[in-house]
């Protein structure tokens, strides 16, 4: 990464008041870098403009400033605390102004993080804070969870205005925490376990051992419980396997170690395994690995006698179904751990797939063929880089969107970079193509133009980066592998790319600059939609629905207002900011009519996936009578997939565009040691019929994909489509 070095006193300007200059953080954004749009440390989380403003301030010199023209989605300006003390409760105080908020919300915000997930949170949307308000102090209180690894503390803005923030304080049971002495948590402890080399024998076992770990976590009744701590329980045990030097010694230790959790009673309340499951486990395992007979015997039992109660490490979500995997630790306090702990992600990870992952016969490599070729790369990572790769590596084996590497990836933070184009760039035509600026002014000083194609960076054809990255940018299909490079195609390490492209026909190559987030509106993969209303008419006769920005209290008017309309678009191109396939799908349907399936878990029995009873729309008492014509694409993801589904229960629907993100059904969140966390679809989602849509996405009715042409003149081809459509008699 390049760096500017000038003196410290010109870089950075610092406010003192009382004993300011002996705080440790920069909680009232006094504390600025020349240049910079906020202060020092702070973040922007969000699509929200926010800098820091010297002109309307609580105290001090400077407070930060959120603002909205449209109600496309949020802004937050987030600091981030290391967790490194002792408490019962944590305390989030600061002063906020607010002027014309409407349609939204402002508020102080604080998030516990650990464990690879969220712990704790508050961001006083309950309270309703809204309209136009002078200077007011709020506060919020969490417990302070003994697993927070980092404190978040921000200022919210949702919905429409513009809100300002000042003077935060931070205490811990009444205690600012600027002040209070650091306390060294007790830190995780290694595993002690040394690898030999691996040789083709200990690479089976490894993976013999890796199974059956898994299989009695989620199935011997004791362990279930919670009676024993089962990561640890995998260190102690690996010492002495690893030293077993022939199978005979091998099974010899694994009999006893299986019955040292002693007898596991009969079960009257087992289900046997059902026979017409969409998915079943299968467990022809238990008589490979030249296992001896009486291990296969001992499994077997297990599997017939599984625990059947509160499960310790697995729950389900009421009325969902999705995995909800509990009391697993992320140990976030080493990075990189040792190779005991690196095989236990792999571990953990495989078999939590193995049996709560309801796409698990869609991978690409067969699942039980994954486990053993990951065993080595996990053992031998020399670092946190490599361990990091290695896991996002094995995210990418499962195929899933949903599934990529969420937190715990700072090694691979820091070699993508933290500098971003000015520009959105899309695969169009098989092609890079710039297809938005994030800021107008931004477009202005550009050499690059909206259009214009990519043909290398720094002198790297895009086609041999996009086969280099390929791997480590996991999806569900390939469109989506290709929206998630085109976002950071560009990223870097540093603040400018010597950039090949296309702009006219004519062959150029310019110096592109980089901006941090801070510095520039960028949003990921949902286009942000100027205009603050959801809905619109287009003409006269077709009207135009977009969910990117749709809120409830739109329902009822577009209900009125769209009925007799000739035709509507309905634009899914984005992720919709609320729920409406029950409640806009019913304006589209003259009958209860199905409209997906979904297989879940059965709890009974890991592994297990029943096949649900279709879910049916009902119609509403306002049916729409003309055409429904539904805009899809690879930003159609998740929720967008299933509203979809939900308004192809249409028979005046057509869906146009292509294929979508294809991954749906409610998540599942993963921690994993080294701090990292992942997901999964935790519930599989099908047609009526059964078809799947997984990996496959909704394939749309007429298939339309913009062109170069189209994005270079301003044109929206699909939407032209759509209009066309509803015209056509």
């Amino acid at each position: 990464m390049k760096f500017l070095f000038l003196p410290v006193l010109l870089l950075i300007s610092i406010q003192s008041f009382g004993q300011n200059e002996l705080r440790k953080f920069n909680l009232n954004f006094e504390t600025n870098i020349e240049g910079e749009s906020l202060p020092k440390n702070w973040r922007k989380w969000g699509d929200y403009q926010i800098i820091k403003d010297s002109t309307i301030v609580y105290s001090g010199k400077f407070s930060s400033k959120i603002t909205a023209d449209s109600e496309s989605s949020f802004g937050s300006i987030a600091y981030k605390i290391p967790s490194k003390y002792q408490g019962k409760a944590i305390t989030l105080e600061g002063y906020m102004r607010l002027k014309n908020v409407t349609n939204g919300f402002v508020g102080l915000l604080m998030r516990l993080d650990g464990n690879g997930g969220v712990l704790q949170f508050d961001n006083m949307q309950s309270r309703g804070i809204s309209g136009t308000r002078d200077w007011q102090k709020y506060q919020i209180t969490l417990p302070y969870d003994h697993d927070t690894e980092s404190i978040y503390v921000a200022g919210i803005l949702q919905g429409r205005g513009t809100a300002w923030f000042d003077s935060f304080k931070v205490t811990i049971d009444g205690k600012d925490i600027q002040t209070l002495k650091e306390v060294e948590k007790t830190k995780t402890q290694g595993s002690n376990v040394v690898f030999a080399d691996l040789n083709e024998g200990k690479i089976t076992d490894l993976e013999l051992l890796g199974r059956i770990w898994g299989f009695l976590k989620y199935h011997h009744p004791v362990i279930a419980t919670g009676n024993y701590n089962w990561d640890l329980e995998l260190f102690r045990f690996l010492p002495k396997y690893l030293d077993a030097e022939t199978i005979e010694v091998r099974n010899h230790i694994l009999l006893n170690w299986i019955a040292s959790y002693g007898k596991v009673e009969p079960c009257e309340k087992c289900p046997p395994v059902n026979s017409n499951a969409y998915l079943r486990p299968n467990f022809k395992w238990f008589k490979q690995y030249e296992l001896s007979r009486g291990i296969s015997k001992q499994l077997s039992h297990i599997q017939k006698n599984r625990f059947q109660g509160s499960h310790y490490y697995i729950d389900f979500a009421p009325n969902v179904g999705n995995p909800k995997f509990k009391n697993e630790r992320s140990y976030g306090d080493i990075p990189y751990p040792d190779a005991g702990f690196r095989l236990l992600t792999l571990y953990r990870l495989w078999n939590m797939v193995e049996y709560y992952f309801p796409y698990k016969h869609l991978t690409d490599v067969k699942w039980s063929d994954v486990l053993p070729l990951y065993i080595t790369a996990f053992i031998d990572a020399k670092d946190e880089l490599e361990f990091e790769i290695a896991t996002l590596k094995l995210i990418g084996e499962i195929g899933d969107t949903h599934a990529n590497l969420w937190g715990g990836n700072n090694a691979i933070s820091n070699i993508r970079g933290e500098f971003y184009p000015p520009f959105h760039v899309r695969f169009i035509e098989n092609k890079a193509v710039v297809s938005d600026f994030y800021n107008s002014e931004l477009q202005e000083a550009s050499k690059i133009q909206i259009g214009d194609i990519i043909l290398a960076i720094n002198g790297r054809p895009i086609e041999e980066i996009v086969k280099a990255r390929a791997k480590y940018y996991p999806a569900s299909n390939h469109p989506t592998k290709l929206r998630d490079i085109g976002e950071e195609l560009l990223r870097s390490t540093d603040s400018s790319a010597s950039v090949t492209y296309k702009s006219e026909g004519v062959r150029k190559k310019d110096l592109v600059k980089l901006y941090r987030d801070d510095n520039q509106n960028r949003y990921k993969w949902y286009r942000k939609d100027p205009n603050g209303k959801s809905y619109w008419w287009l003409n006269e006769d077709i009207a135009y629905i977009t969910l990117k920005n749709i809120k409830p209290a739109d329902i009822g008017t577009i209900k009125e207002d769209f009925l007799a309309a000739k035709g509507i678009v309905m634009d899914i191109r984005n992720y919709p900011s609320y729920f409406v396939p029950f409640a806009l799908g019913s304006f589209f349907v003259e009958k209860s009519t199905p409209f997906v399936r979904f297989t879940v878990a059965n709890n009974k029995t890991p592994g297990e996936f029943l096949l649900e009873r279709p879910l049916k729309i009902q119609p509403g008492r306002k049916r729409f009578k003309g055409k429904l014509v539904v805009l899809v694409n690879e930003l159609s993801q998740s929720q967008a997939e299933y509203t979809a589904m939900a308004f192809r229960a249409s028979p005046k629907c057509t869906i146009i565009g292509s294929t979508t993100a294809a991954a749906d059904g409610n998540v599942s969140a993963i921690p994993l040691p080294g701090g990292m966390r992942t997901m999964i679809s935790g519930i599989g989602v099908h047609y009526p019929d059964g078809s799947e849509t997984q990996r496959i996405g909704i394939v749309p009715d007429i298939e339309v994909h913009p062109t170069i042409a189209g994005i270079k003149s301003g044109k929206d081809e699909l939407l032209e489509k759509a209009i066309e459509l509803i015209n056509k008699k």
